[in-house]
């Protein structure tokens, strides 16, 4: 059976509302060595400083962005704007469009409630929702 997007199109157009930045409960921003890096370069910070201002480990030892007081983003600026843009994480780069939103009109549709972008503006390209899904289940674009 072919996935729900291959079906549906799915709108979608980004607001800037910053919800998709929000860490609070179980969301996190999750990086790779190579993520981290790019990061950590474009700041042009120390290796040492980045780690201890910008990182947290889980449990797991999983390596994550850190969020800030009030559970958002470190890196989401007071005007909504991310401050590393140009080198934001693969999954800041596939959102909405990751495996397990676009498994489902429910999941969809359940994203939308976090996202005021869902569901608005023009239809994006099947294509790009295929090419999105398998960065994402590849970890790389």
């Amino acid at each position: 059976m072919p996935a729900f997007y291959e079906n549906q199109p799915l709108l979608f157009e980004c607001t800037r509302c910053g919800r998709c930045c929000a860490t609070a409960g179980d969301y996190y921003v999750f990086l790779d060595a190579g993520e981290a890096e790019r990061i950590r370069a474009h700041l042009r910070l120390s290796a040492a400083w980045f780690r201890r201002r910008y990182l947290e480990r889980l449990d797991d030892d999983t390596q994550v962005l850190a969020a800030s007081a009030d559970e958002r983003c470190i890196f989401l600026g007071p005007d909504g704007a991310c401050r590393i843009y140009p080198v934001r994480p693969l999954q800041c780069r596939t959102y909405p469009f990751w495996p397990e939103v676009v498994a489902s009109r429910r999941a969809w549709q359940q994203e939308a409630r976090r996202c005021e972008g869902i569901n608005r503006g023009r239809a994006v390209p099947v294509a790009r929702v295929r090419r999105t899904v398998r960065a994402c289940l590849s970890g790389t674009e």
